[in-house]
């Protein structure tokens, strides 16, 4: 063989390994371990994930109700939520209210807060029906967890994690009961839907009826878990309404009050050499974009993850809700955590 022909067979079995090598590390990111059918890694939070917007709806007065579809969707469980972005570049986050069982469809629903911050009146405005809109991988943590009895407590937009759960208790064959309270009945979504379950539902529109009755709660025993999603003044008549002995599992629309009374402390920004000053009334996230203005960010409720940095000393009192236990052991929400002492070092 002559030597050019020997270069160009040795060109072309060169090729052909970096092709199988891309190929077997994509179908495995633990390469050179075996490839799993579900990576240990999962999804990353951090993926953007192309979805197309295949129905819009409106379900109830102010509701915006629309259908996801995409291949690269992840499955998902009752609970779980996703980032979406919107057009303007603003992430808002919304609850799953379809079928886990549509393999590549998510279903949202978006209550339009006209004095809102503007990410519901954006996505009222502009997601229609053939626009593309990117989303994160679910995470989840409102679990619903085994049980044979439930108690479910939702209000308005609350309902939206609330329904999945139905329909997973309904087909574990479990006993459950649903409040589900409201400003007015048009403007309560999945209302008639819900009506068909009879006398386990208990409607309550507030401009009929008042606010629900909570006393059921009381009733409750020991093995009859609760959930509740809503606004936070019915979050916290049901956690005073329930048992002190039945925990009471919670969705929240905003960040968690904070515990305790907030105060200063010193934060060291390690790759920048610099060291920062945040005053009790101020949130590192503000500390940090003094210094760094570039530093992204977007719901500042702790609930998007786009502040999310590396900590590398110190412990952090965090008042986020998307967090796992596994990430806050070394890494926070910088919106609405802070130092738990007197310093912070972040990796930055």
């Amino acid at each position: 063989m002559s030597r050019v022909l020997k270069v160009a067979a040795l060109a072309g079995a060169a090729l052909l390994t970096r092709r199988a090598l891309r190929g077997r590390i994509a179908r495995s990111p633990l390469w050179p371990l075996p490839a799993l059918e579900t990576p240990v890694s999962g999804h990353s939070p951090r993926r953007w994930l192309p979805a197309l917007i295949v129905s819009r709806t409106e379900p109830a007065d102010g509701v915006l109700m629309l259908t996801l579809e995409s291949p690269e969707l992840p499955p998902w469980t009752p609970g779980a939520h996703v980032d979406v972005r919107l057009p303007s570049g603003l992430i808002r986050q919304y609850s799953l209210c379809g079928d886990p069982a549509d393999a590549g469809r998510y279903t949202i629903s978006i209550r339009l807060i006209e004095d809102g911050r503007g990410g519901s009146r954006e996505a009222h405005a502009q997601l229609v029906a053939g626009a593309e809109v990117p989303v994160r991988p679910p995470r989840n943590r409102f679990e619903l967890e085994p049980s044979s009895s439930y108690l479910f407590v939702a209000g308005g937009i609350g309902i939206t994690p609330i329904l999945p759960m139905l329909r997973e208790a309904t087909a574990a064959g479990a006993d459950w009961t649903l409040l589900y309270g409201g400003r007015t009945r048009a403007s309560m979504p999945f209302a008639a839907e819900l009506a068909a379950h009879g006398s386990r539902v208990t409607i309550t529109p507030e401009d009929e009826a008042g606010l629900p009755d909570l006393s059921p709660l009381a009733a409750t025993g020991p093995d009859t878990l609760i959930y509740c999603c809503g606004p936070a003044p019915l979050m916290k008549a049901v956690q005073e309404a329930a048992p002190p002995t039945t925990p009471v599992h919670v969705e929240r629309f905003t960040a968690a009050p904070a515990a305790g009374t907030a105060h200063p402390f010193t934060l060291e920004l390690h790759r920048s050499g610099r060291t920062i000053e945040v005053a009790a009334d101020e949130s590192t996230l503000a500390a940090v974009r003094r210094e760094l203005p570039a530093t992204p960010y977007s719901c500042e409720q702790g609930f998007c993850g786009t502040c999310q940095h590396r900590v590398l000393a110190g412990e952090v009192d965090h008042r986020d809700t998307l967090l796992t236990d596994r990430e806050r052991e070394d890494s926070m929400l910088l919106c609405v955590s802070r130092a738990k002492d007197n310093r912070l070092v972040l990796d930055l």
